[in-house]
């Protein structure tokens, strides 16, 4: 009989640091039984800039969900984000080589290695090798195994970062006694929890915008299509804030969380609000127009971004369920007003699976480390095949040498 694991699922965020400890049986159950958290300090846009600043925090939080869970972590799953992440697009080829013309596994295994054949620059290291579908003599087909034909191709999506950034964040963990089992992006991560087997195969693009950056996935088919950073997120609003209301960065934010709007109203013209709140003498007043053009110029820029990167993908006819709005940003009232209007596909905010019962953890904040948790639930009841779906691990062995 094979006894539980206790698996970790670390979020090292631009904003805090979130731990979520699970027991997991055969990878049929998963029972949430802990939870750390801690402000980030260390962090921009992602990406550690200060590693011992970030250690202090990751420990802090990790130490906080062993002692709440009362056991200590066994197998780590680790999200990554940042700009530093990049994707791209590329296909496999080879002649279908058995005499009877039928393809076969090893042909699909030959197509495969050809599509991951390109090389990177050096720094670089590949975190993901997403299979996104097969082309048979020209036509798209979702198994070509024991079909006839002479030309297999093999479409990928591959996912590369910076190889000294990704072993930041590997140190982190590693400094605290622990092993990293697997990392994966944060878009795919959240993207896994949120959006249904149906959506994904009708056609949906995860958003997920957080503190320091926007993680995007991109689904057709069941399958990951393109992933992507956008360097924007909710502290570009606090930063246009303070700018623009002349306060302070962190009453900005305080504002910005109890009064920001993205669409402008017509009676905000004549609404002011204070900008402490609290009826303390001396409080000031600020227009809420002002706020509120100011919230949405970049939440529309981010919109245009996310737009331009999408292209002819980013259309009601290829995206059939739209946009899935998630992350602390997704919070801002009639978000999804303004980006059903900016993008012209229907935008749904996300909601957590019916087993996240907590209702703190049903938050859109923590989709990313959840989305891990429902990751390791899958590896543990297979090996984690290139199925097309989830990612592979072979790279894994290239990171972890960075330490041998």
């Amino acid at each position: 009989m094979s006894r539980s694991k206790i698996v970790g699922a670390i979020e090292i965020g631009t904003s805090k640091v979130v731990v979520l400890v699970a027991e997991m049986a055969d990878g049929r159950s998963m029972n949430i039984i802990g939870r750390g958290q801690s402000t980030a300090a260390g962090m921009k846009k992602g990406e550690i800039v200060d590693i011992r600043s970030v250690s202090d925090c990751a420990h802090a939080a990790i130490m906080a969900a062993e002692r709440d869970a009362g056991k200590q972590i066994e197998h780590v799953y680790l999200s990554l984000s940042g700009s530093h992440l990049w994707g791209f697009r590329n296909a496999g080829a080879t002649a279908i080589t058995g005499t009877d013309g039928i393809v076969s596994g090893t042909d699909i295994l030959r197509a495969a290695e050809n599509a991951k054949s390109r090389g990177l620059e050096p720094g670089e290291v590949y975190i993901h090798h997403i299979r996104s579908g097969f082309i048979l003599d020209g036509k798209l087909v979702e198994n070509p195994v024991a079909r006839e034909g002479s030309h297999l191709e093999v479409q990928y999506w591959h996912v590369a970062a910076d190889e000294q950034k990704v072993k930041d964040q590997i140190m982190v963990v590693n400094g605290f006694g622990l092993d990293v089992n697997d990392i994966v992006i944060s878009s795919l991560a959240t993207g896994s929890l949120v959006a249904t087997e149906e959506e994904k195969r009708q056609g949906v693009l995860v958003v997920d915008i957080g503190k320091g950056v926007t993680d995007y996935v991109l689904y057709k088919g069941r399958r990951v299509v393109q992933t992507g950073v956008i360097p924007v997120g909710g502290d570009h609003i606090t930063n246009d804030l303070s700018l623009g209301l002349r306060v302070k960065s962190k009453l900005a934010e305080s504002l910005k969380k109890r009064n920001a709007c993205a669409m402008v109203q017509k009676e905000d013209r004549t609404k002011k609000v204070p900008l402490v709140g609290d009826l303390s003498i001396g409080d000031s007043f600020h227009s809420q127009l002002t706020i509120n053009k100011i919230t949405h110029a970049r939440l529309e820029e981010l919109f245009i971004i996310l737009k331009n990167r999408m292209g002819s993908a980013l259309t009601r006819q290829n995206l059939p369920c739209g946009m899935i709005l998630t992350g602390g940003v997704s919070r801002t009232p009639m978000i999804q007003e303004l980006a059903e209007v900016t993008l012209d596909v229907p935008v749904a905010l996300a909601q957590s699976p019916d087993w996240v019962r907590n209702s703190e953890l049903q938050e859109p904040e923590y989709a990313t480390v959840l989305g891990l948790l429902y990751n390791a639930l899958h590896d543990q009841k297979e090996n984690r095949s290139d199925d097309g779906n989830t990612p592979k691990k072979t790279w894994f062995r290239k990171v972890t040498g960075l330490f041998g």
